[in-house]
């Protein structure tokens, strides 16, 4: 049941045929896994928390740094030297104190990722490597967790939905890492802030959508966004039946 307060707090949300008292519940039932606290984990995180998901999961191993804060909005200057989990969860906790927020301060690897994952019903990728989007990938298959990954770079960004065994997966667009060489050169082409603003939200909005029932979600479709010319342009992908993670 929804209170009285709660009424009012998510009134303008509750307003939205598509949502409604129903889907304000299952948000407040709702459990979503946020790996990474930084540049796209900032926004997806504010967003669904004052959504009012029940229980958010933040899991991240970094402390937070100087040249963090250009873009990463949930940690503030005093927080230099914090662990971003802890950070992150006291301003989820001042923006709405009903959200249960859970700390997973550790960096995904693959022998702690399936038992992060436990429990959770929807997943936000908002790394910035590869072997970890490569990992959460695989591991979201396999469990049959549906996750949105994000990426950035410079001016671009990028965003899909992973539905297991239903849509496409990240390694049906890419199958494997990309060379050493190249994926290095990624971390020093530098970023605009509000880039991964843009993204996160979208991967907010997917897990909003994803817990409501609502709407078409980005499964079988790569969004890109290229803020220098402010164009969005969608991909088709089609499954690849021979995909190491999600193929016959």
């Amino acid at each position: 049941m929804i209170s009285s307060e709660q009424q009012e707090r998510y009134s303008r949300q509750i307003l939205l045929e598509e949502i409604g008292r129903p889907g304000q519940e299952r948000l407040l039932a709702g459990r979503v896994l946020i790996i990474g606290a930084g540049g796209l984990g900032s926004p997806a995180a504010l967003y669904l928390a004052a959504a009012g998901v029940g229980t958010i999961g933040l899991a991240d191993g970094d402390e937070v740094e100087l040249s963090n804060l250009q873009r990463q909005i949930l940690h503030f200057t005093p927080d230099i030297g914090a662990a971003k989990v802890s950070s992150a969860a006291k301003k989820l906790s001042a923006l709405n104190p009903e959200v249960t927020v859970v700390k997973h301060q550790t960096s995904v690897t693959t022998e702690n990722i399936e038992d992060i994952l436990a429990g959770y019903q929807f997943v936000v990728d908002a790394t910035d490597n590869f072997p970890a989007r490569f990992l959460i990938n695989d591991s979201c298959v396999r469990l049959g967790i549906p996750y949105s990954h994000g990426g950035v770079l410079r001016f671009l960004g990028q965003a899909i939905t992973v539905l297991p065994h239903s849509s496409p997966c990240y390694r049906c667009i890419f199958p494997e890492p990309p060379p050493e060489d190249v994926a290095s050169a990624c971390c020093r082409d530098g970023i605009l802030g509000a880039v991964p603003g843009i993204i996160g939200s979208i991967q907010a909005t997917e897990a909003i959508k994803y817990l409501t029932g609502t709407g078409d979600l980005l499964a079988g479709r790569l969004l890109t966004y290229d803020a220098l010319r402010m164009r969005f342009r969608e991909v088709p992908v089609p499954r690849n039946p021979r995909c190491p993670a999600c193929g016959r």
